[in-house]
């Protein structure tokens, strides 16, 4: 079972949930609420790139911070 393509998308798409709303978190804690927009831009992003935002957002201190970065990284 663990083999299956089904399996490993489920899995993959529990791992993207699960990051989604760890960056989530930290963003509203480091910057502020997010708007829908940027909610919405942020679940569109692929593990490498929510990986690369969880780094990155390390250093952010203002929303605009957040706004360049995803320009920077369309998904």
């Amino acid at each position: 079972m663990r083999e299956s393509v089904i399996y490993q998308d489920i899995l993959e798409q529990g791992q993207q949930r699960g990051e989604i709303a760890v960056i989530m978190r930290q963003l509203n804690r480091r910057i502020g609420p997010l708007t829908p927009e940027i909610q919405a831009q942020i679940q569109t992003l692929s593990i490498p790139q929510l990986e690369d935002l969880a780094e990155a957002l390390l250093d952010f201190s203002q929303p605009t911070d957040l706004t360049i970065w995803l320009q920077n990284h369309p998904s």
